[in-house]
């Protein structure tokens, strides 16, 4: 199965290199340049690609390494929230790469997304001044190999995406979810997020920031976005930062 997608408006925006360091990084220079909200690059080869928490990120040709720029505006809601519509956008754009198919992926907090319980993608959010820059890895040709959780990508579910492609299917979604967020809030997202996630009840373990290990039941996510871990005795712990994992 082949994918396709892309309008001219959008299109117009869609920058590509064939290497480069990081797109985070190159994307970062050019908001600081004044680029305009829109913006995306894609590279086919990333020589310093960086997950969260300053983790490496293979970057092998035929995957999706890209980046967008979002200018801030007054009455935006937090920043931080933008890991969540990029979450959204991404499952968006996959899912329509899927059509067709009995394949599902599935939203795992803060911002992966799985195919049967298998990591299919990441999201990195840096800001400077007026500007955040979303930085995105979704596996289409190759999964690379993780030493903590399990990695699959789309052609291993029957599906041929090329990154040109995929590029213009977030750039429409991430159009789409941004004015979501701008006109009706981060509840909008949320909800959106929400039905697309494993069910609520499902067992996780939290890895938190300062080393505590934490086994609970997913029991959706707060106003804000953070995650609501149930515990056993009955608690519910609120997650704003830490690595989750399906147990």
């Amino acid at each position: 199965m082949v994918a396709g997608g892309g309008s001219s408006a959008v299109l117009s925006r869609l920058l590509h290199v064939a290497e480069t360091g990081s797109t985070n990084a190159d994307l970062r220079q050019l908001a600081e340049a004044g680029g305009e909200d829109g913006l995306w690059l894609r590279a086919d080869r990333q020589t310093a690609g960086r997950g969260r928490q300053g983790r490496e990120w293979s970057s092998p040709s035929g995957n999706f390494y890209g980046s967008t720029l979002v200018r801030l505006r007054p009455g935006d809601p937090m920043a931080a929230t933008l890991a969540l519509v990029a979450a959204v956008a991404i499952e968006d754009a996959v899912a329509a790469c899927l059509s067709g198919t009995t394949t599902r992926a599935m939203l795992k907090w803060p911002n992966d997304l799985l195919i049967d319980g298998a990591k299919l993608s990441g999201i990195l959010l840096e800001r400077t001044g007026d500007a955040v820059i979303i930085g995105m890895g979704i596996n289409l040709a190759s999964a690379p190999q993780l030493p903590d959780r399990a990695t699959t990508a789309l052609v291993d579910h029957g599906v041929d995406v090329a990154p040109a492609t995929m590029q213009a299917l977030l750039a429409e979604a991430m159009t789409r979810w941004l004015a979501v967020w701008r006109e009706e809030g981060l509840g909008a997202i949320v909800r959106r997020w929400e039905a697309r996630a494993h069910p609520r009840g499902t067992p996780l373990t939290a890895r938190l920031p300062d080393g505590q290990v934490l086994t609970g039941a997913f029991d959706g996510l707060a106003h804000d976005g953070a995650l609501r871990l149930a515990l056993a005795d009955g608690a519910a712990h609120v997650i704003h930062a830490g690595d989750i994992f399906l147990v």
